[in-house]
């Protein structure tokens, strides 16, 4: 595996574990471990906790990108541009942590590093949706609140509860009209570490 690969690897374990410990309850060791590598190389490449969640954070928003434009770009669809990127969002799923260590990042806004990155990550997603996808301001507003509570209901890992507790199959049945089993099939359950 080159360089390269290791470092993709090691990043994708860290979306996983910061996603589901948050900064403070993540050590460079959880990820190692989790990688598949020594604690050691994660510091010799990354050199602290801090440049590895940064590292994190911005393959994350990467990726957040990248499906938002791909779905904006999709002109062949039928569906309009807010469905298509809502679409994108929801897929993002499969890659565990990616949404909750986006989350953890914006509740960071404390942190002298990591506060000023994440607010220029949420301008990013914020310039997109006026800019991009041409959506006005109380669109996107809607859009970013949205998609902080599927934020919030994946990473509370309220599916547990669908079926079982009517609030919460509700909450689903209205979030998730049209993608609700494949919500139900990809959404991470409680007893998953990540």
């Amino acid at each position: 595996m080159s360089s390269e690969e290791r470092r993709d690897q090691i990043v994708a374990a860290a979306i996983a574990v910061f996603g589901a410990r948050g900064y403070e309850g993540t050590t460079t060791d959880d990820v190692a471990r989790t990688a598949g590598v020594s604690q050691p190389y994660v510091v010799r490449l990354f050199r602290s906790k801090e440049n590895l969640f940064l590292a994190a954070m911005q393959s994350s928003l990467d990726q957040l990108m990248q499906v938002f434009r791909v779905a904006l770009a999709d002109a062949a669809s039928d569906l309009p541009v807010s469905k298509r990127i809502g679409e994108a969002y929801v897929d993002l799923l499969s890659t565990r942590g990616l949404h909750q260590t986006l989350s953890h990042a914006w509740l960071l806004g404390g942190h002298p590093v990591i506060g000023p990155a994440a607010r220029k990550g949420f301008a990013q997603v914020w310039r997109f949706f006026r800019d991009e996808a041409g959506l006005d301001a109380d669109q996107a507003r809607m859009f970013l609140a949205e998609g902080m509570l599927i934020n919030v209901m994946i990473g509370m890992r309220l599916v547990d509860d669908y079926g079982s507790d009517p609030s919460i199959t509700e909450l689903f049945r209205a979030c998730f009209p049209t993608e609700l089993p494949h919500i139900l099939d990809i959404a991470p359950r409680g007893d998953e570490p990540w």
